[in-house]
């Protein structure tokens, strides 16, 4: 059965159950109720008339604010549809390539995930304000279509959000039905055989009330990997219903089912980071899996309910919920790397490695909401924006998988099926997890207004309990944060800000007996914001200092009273920068982003693949004798990157360093009445390059020159 003859199917059997929901829905409404926030892009993700220079926040932002970014004493970046599409991005990851403070691909070419960091760490991934994934690989990737823009809230989010990293969350906003949003159908085909159909269709159920949207995308593709394929189908209907006009609720149903492997080989140091025998190399291409075994397949099922009642001049009701299940097949092999300190000896001899292989099936089921009510009031000369919420979440987490080692492969000229393990086999060595987390978090927030002056504090009770079957354990944490800013009339806005974070550990403290402290983690900011009046250019820089605390204990503490007295810390630097102007020649729009990091582990040494500089630029022209035709072409740079682990050999420390690389991308697009036609080139000189080497003894090959036709008709 074909690709396209499965979404057929699957939307004809979607839209029955969807329309059966709508009842079930109405349950879930009353937990949440909110008008949900909505670019000023069209369906495609392009402007008609003028180049955005840059998104704006809602109450389901990420700083769940509609106040602009300027008046924000926090680090925010927002890509929006109009950014990534032009860029040509074709997943999240590569959405935020040209963010500061962020690098998209830690771990190069990817298809089991998006694997970003924000300031140097790993952070949680929501959308509309709910987290969004859970576990490792119970979930499914989101697909880039079903997005309207993606939002970077930098620094510890705990007060917002409750338990999370220190590094901040990445906010995804949905696309959802409203008035004259029109309709779409996108072709697009590159390389790789990367064959996609998208459309997205809004309709006018009952005037001024009622409003429908269908969003759906399907896909067949192969990647740079062999044997590899990345095939998806998403679908994304939504109603907004606005019985009047205090009131709108947003209904989303999602459904994603991506069907591949894992293209992330964990090839081994000897033939990339280290020459092989007689200088040989291990192409990027090279598949070391096993054919007919590997796969990663998820799927994913959501109801999500977004909605706002004003309930007079003062107070508003907003809030989202969400229920979700979500689950994956993930069987996978890949060589038994020898390991760090031995990084030109192959394990006997020859280019043969073992084989590890890897079964597993696992699940996530959700159930959340977050309520709050929005105060808008003014006290004398104070105008106060406060927000007091109440905040649930229910995640069960299930797996049960297999680990073996058996056959060996060559990982010069790889030769299939030597070791593939039979179902006995693998089911002698099931074994299986599971954890039920169940939180509640009680926050209150005020945003006070004086003349240019603008203050912000917000303090957030957070209870946490998590069942492992083995370990029962209670957390609980109060966290704050703090803000001030100055709006010069002039355009300038300088700021200070400290906010902080938590995040449980499970299990057992051998040296107190006392259940694991929660990783903790804080920030001090200092920036400054500018927009010149009448312009459209936003330029801001900033500086922070983040102090994670509660980590293992570091090997110079062998008689440490606990098991966690490590301490890591995470000092940078970031700017970034947006500007549209007018040339004798026509529209330029250039978008600028420089990150310096400095990181430092528990034990003193820098994070593991994350580079001290970033820098990349985006520039965008539009001819005024040719309105219609733009050009694109960016450039991203990405410093060094280092890993260390303890040689199996001697106990000394092995130090891997990633070289450093620079990609350009480049755009052609035409836009002629109600078509557009637009051709993408991502790693256009085709560099060679490796996301990371780590020391544990296995390598990440970058994404490798990517082409890709859009073809987009609007009615």
């Amino acid at each position: 059965m074909t690709r396209i003859k499965q979404a057929a199917d699957l939307i004809r059997g979607f839209l029955m159950t969807f329309r059966s929901s709508l009842l079930g829905a109405c349950a879930l409404m009353t937990l949440a109720t909110s008008a949900h926030a909505q670019t000023e892009t069209n369906t495609s993700g392009e402007t008609e008339d003028v180049i955005v220079v840059t998104g704006a926040l809602g109450a389901f932002g990420a700083t769940k604010s509609s106040a602009p970014i300027l008046e924000t004493a926090r680090s925010v970046s927002v890509e929006t549809s109009y950014d990534f599409i032009s860029r040509g991005a074709l997943n999240l990851s590569d959405t935020l390539n040209y963010t500061s403070g962020v690098l998209g691909q830690a771990y190069g070419f990817a298809t089991r995930g998006d694997f970003f960091t924000v300031r140097g760490l790993d952070v949680p991934e929501y959308r509309d304000n709910l987290q969004a994934l859970f576990g490792n690989y119970n979930n499914t990737r989101p697909d880039l279509y079903t997005i309207d823009q993606v939002e970077v809230l930098k620094g510890p989010a705990s007060v917002l959000y409750g338990q999370g990293s220190p590094g901040g969350i990445v906010n995804l906003a949905s696309k959802v039905a409203g008035p004259d949003l029109g309709q779409e159908i996108v072709a697009s085909y590159g390389t790789h055989d990367r064959a996609e159909l998208a459309g997205d269709f809004s309709t006018t159920l009952i005037e001024d009330t009622l409003h429908a949207r269908f969003v759906g995308v399907v896909r067949d593709s192969d990647t740079q990997v062999d044997y590899v394929n990345d095939d998806a189908i998403a679908l994304a209907p939504s109603l907004t219903w606005t019985p009047g006009e205090n009131t709108e609720i947003n209904l989303l149903f999602n459904y994603d089912d991506r069907d591949g492997d894992a293209a992330g080989q964990f090839i081994p140091l000897t033939g990339t980071y280290y020459p092989g025998p007689n200088g040989e190399t291990i192409e990027p291409s090279t598949y070391l899996g096993e054919p007919g075994f590997n796969t990663y397949e998820t799927d994913s099922t959501a109801l999500t309910v977004i909605g706002s009642h004003r309930l007079n001049d003062i107070f508003t009701l907003e809030g989202t919920a969400r229920w979700r299940d979500s689950g994956s097949t993930y069987r996978q092999t890949w060589v038994a790397f020898a390991g760090a300190g031995v990084p030109r000896i192959l394990p006997n001899g020859d280019s043969r490695y073992g084989r590890r292989w890897y079964d597993s099936e696992a699940s996530s089921k959700q159930l959340a909401f977050d309520t709050r009510v929005r105060a808008d009031f003014v006290t004398g000369a104070f105008e106060h924006e406060v927000l007091g919420g109440v905040n649930y979440q229910n995640v069960e987490l299930d797996s049960e998988s297999s680990y073996l080692l058996q056959g060996t492969i060559n990982v010069f000229n790889p030769v299939y099926g030597d070791g593939l393990p039979t179902q006995a086999e693998i089911d002698a060595v099931r074994s299986y997890t599971s954890s039920e987390t169940d939180y509640w978090g009680f926050y209150l927030h005020d945003q006070i207004s004086w003349g240019n002056w603008i203050f912000n504090a917000g303090l957030r009770a957070d209870e946490v309990s998590n069942e492992t079957g083995a370990v029962s354990q209670d957390d609980d944490a109060v966290t704050y944060s703090v803000g001030l800013l100055y709006a010069f009339d002039n355009g300038f806005s300088p700021y200070v800000s400290y906010a902080e974070s938590f995040e449980p550990v499970i299990g057992i403290d051998s040296f107190t007996n006392q259940a694991l402290n929660p990783q903790e983690g804080e920030q001090v900011e200092i920036g400054v914001k500018y927009q010149p009046a009448g312009t459209r250019t936003y330029l801001t820089l900033a500086w922070f200092d983040i102090t994670q605390t509660n980590l293992p204990n570091p090997v110079a503490l062998p008689t440490a009273p606990s098991q966690q007295e490590g301490e890591a810390s995470v000092t940078g630097f970031e700017f970034e920068g947006v500007t549209t102007f007018e040339t004798g020649y026509g529209d330029l729009k250039l978008d600028a982003a420089l990150t310096l990091l400095d990181t430092e582990d528990a034990n003193g040494i820098p994070f593991s693949v994350i580079p001290d500089e970033q820098a990349s630029l985006w520039a965008e022209f539009r001819p005024a004798a040719l309105d219609a035709l733009r050009i694109g072409a960016g450039v991203r740079y990405v410093g060094e990157r280092e890993s260390n682990g303890v040689s199996v050999v001697n106990g000394d420390i092995v130090r891997i360093v990633s070289d450093s690389y620079t990609l350009a991308d480049l755009l052609i697009g035409y836009e002629l009445e109600d078509w557009s036609v637009a051709l993408n080139v991502r790693n256009l000189f085709d560099e060679a390059y490796y996301g990371s080497c780590l020391a544990r003894g296995d390598c990440f090959p970058g994404e490798e020159r990517t082409v890709n036709l859009r073809v987009a008709k609007r009615f």
